[in-house]
Parts: structure tokens; C-alpha cells; sequence
């Protein structure tokens, strides 16, 4: 196990093709091998691997979208004009269509890693909180107040696809097989559609806020946090979690599952926690492997490696790890 003591609050936990890589509140992109980025006039607030899989693209508090490698950073987008935020509130991207796309207040911008003079800019009626590319890269999805909107990536012109449910959407993903949207919301559920025919899944009984959620095992598990224990969906068959209940692992009445991390089609789990540990499991099989006993701070970043062989990791504190994972 490697640790490491930042300065400043760790904001999000990744793995790119060389290791862990850590973007943190003092705007800077720390690697695991101890290469340090100053890349933000302020906070990194969110931040992905690039499509190439080498660094990090982080969205900024100054309005900027930086491509972060080791020893190396330029500016990929800015943001500016109604409809911005001056900030950048998510981000995703795509390593099959190289695709990134990011938000500022109420629009949806897409950029081409491969192309510095492509950019489709999409309006919204609402402040867009997350955002999600489909499996082929192709189409986004947006969460949104009132629900979720779709988007072809590339076209200039266009009206979203609508899917629409009262309240306010935080964060969004598409299922791997691209056949259901789902996102989190404020009211400690999650929301989910049947693209093929809009119909609704609600997903209830949480008992704290849902701040990340992850598929795994060939897309036939959503896990998510929110609860004692990480919750588990069943997105099997046609009509996915639809009539059928969530499971529960590592249930602990001592404390909450703060994150969840995964690496689909891989059937490995990773948790963090309200109290500080670290676990991870495979929902089929037995037990626990607990890769951070001590308690402290609640877990702030996590991420899974590509291969789920290891784990990264950073407390509210500023503490942070990457271990080795061993299931038995």
C-alpha cells in the first residue's frame, strides 16, 4: 500500500494507463508516482480520464477544461456567455468516439479530443448537474430539474429527447448495454427509463443522499451508495431492476457507504465509507476484503482500477492510498 498527505481536500480518485491519479480542491492534478500538476486557478470540481487514457481532462472553478498529463497541461475549452456558469459543473468522455463533453450552468458543451476545432454547444431550461455518455459515444445523456435530457453528440441542431420525472436530478449514467437511463436525486432515490419505451423505474428506500452509483458484472448489477451497505440493482433482462428489489453487501449500522467504484464487465465492488475504511468484494462470492481498516475522515474519492486489481482512495482530511486488491 502506497499513502500520501495532501494539502487540500482530494475532489475525485482515478486510474489512467499509468496509475492512480488524484485531482484535488487547490486546483492541481497530483499522479501516483508523485508528478504534480498546478493546472486551475482554484478548485478542480470534476474531472475524468482522457479519451486516450493517458492523464486527466478536469473541469475547473476559472471556466476551464485542461488535459493533464504528467509534466504536461493545456487548456482544451473554455467557458464564457449566457447559459455558462463560469465554472464547470461535470464532465465525461468517451474513448470510442474521443469525444468530452462538460457542462457550465445551464449548457452541455462537446468538444473532440482528435479535432481543436469541433464544439457543439446544447441549452438547456435548467442548470445541468451531470453527464454521461451512452456506450458507443455517441449520445449524451444530462440530468437536469424535472428529469433527463438525450443528445446526439455531434449534431449542431437539434431538440433533445425529454425524459421526464418531477425533482431534482444530481447525476446520471446509461446502462452498458445503452437500454436504460438512470439518475440520482436529491430526494434519496434514484429514477431510472426504458429507452426503448420511456417507461419509469423508481428506485427508493434510501436512507441518505446517493452520491455515486457503478455497474458492474457485465452490466447486470447497478451498485450505488447512500445506505449502511452498498445497495445492489438487478438490471438482468428486458425490464431491468422493474418489479424486483435491490440487495445489500457490507451492511454496517455503525456508518454509511459514501462511495461505490467499479470497472464493468468486471465483477469487483469497491466502498468507501463514512468512517474512513475501505472495502471491496465480489457480490458472488464471500466476505469482505477490508484494504483500509483504520477509521478517520469519511471517504471523500475512490476509483477501481481498469482490471479492478487495485484500489485509490482519499479521505475528507486529505489522506489518501492506493493498495493492491487480493479477494479470496
Amino acid at each position: 500500500m502506497t499513502t500520501f498527505s495532501f494539502d487540500a481536500q482530494v475532489t475525485s480518485a482515478h486510474f489512467d494507463r499509468s496509475g492512480a491519479v488524484f485531482a484535488l480542491g487547490d486546483g492541481s492534478v497530483r499522479f501516483e508516482d508523485g508528478v504534480f500538476d498546478a493546472v486551475h486557478e482554484g478548485a478542480v470540481l470534476c474531472a475524468t480520464v482522457h479519451p486516450s487514457g493517458e492523464g486527466l481532462v478536469t473541469g475547473g472553478d476559472d471556466g476551464r477544461v485542461i488535459w493533464s498529463r504528467k509534466g504536461e497541461a493545456g487548456v482544451l475549452a473554455t467557458v464564457q456567455g449566457p447559459g455558462t456558469g463560469g465554472w464547470i459543473d461535470a464532465i465525461a468522455a468517451s474513448p470510442q468516439t474521443k469525444l468530452i463533453a462538460f457542462s457550465s450552468g445551464k449548457t452541455l458543451s462537446v468538444i473532440d479530443a482528435t479535432d481543436a476545432g469541433f464544439r457543439r454547444d446544447f441549452q438547456h431550461e435548467r442548470t445541468v448537474s451531470g453527464v454521461a455518455f451512452d456506450p458507443g459515444g455517441r449520445r449524451i445523456a444530462t440530468s437536469t430539474y424535472g428529469g433527463a435530457c438525450l443528445w446526439f453528440a455531434r449534431i449542431a441542431d437539434q431538440k433533445p429527447t425529454k425524459l421526464v420525472w418531477a425533482g431534482s436530478h444530481t447525476g446520471v449514467t446509461f446502462s452498458p448495454d445503452g437500454a436504460f437511463v438512470v439518475t440520482t436525486m436529491q430526494d434519496m432515490q434514484l429514477h431510472g427509463w426504458r429507452l426503448k419505451d420511456s417507461k419509469n423505474m423508481r428506485m427508493g428506500g434510501y436512507p441518505s443522499k446517493i452520491r455515486a452509483m457503478a455497474f458492474l458484472s457485465k452490466g447486470s448489477l447497478l451498485a450505488t451508495s447512500g445506505a449502511q451497505g452498498a445497495v445492489l440493482w438487478p438490471f438482468t433482462g428486458s425490464n431491468g431492476p422493474m418489479g424486483r428489489e435491490a440487495s445489500e453487501i457490507g451492511f454496517d449500522d455503525t456508518t454509511t457507504v459514501t462511495l461505490v467504484a467499479a470497472s464493468n464487465p468486471h465483477g469487483r465492488l469497491a466502498a468507501g465509507l463514512g468512517d474512513g475504511r475501505v472495502w471491496v468484494a465480489d457480490p458472488a462470492g464471500q466476505g469482505l476484503n477490508v484494504v483500509k481498516a483504520e477509521k478517520g475522515a469519511p471517504i471523500v474519492a475512490l476509483a477501481l482500477s481498469p482490471d479492478t486489481t487495485r484500489v485509490a482512495w482519499a479521505d475528507e482530511d486529505g489522506r489518501a492510498g492506493v493498495a493492491d486488491v487480493v479477494i479470496d
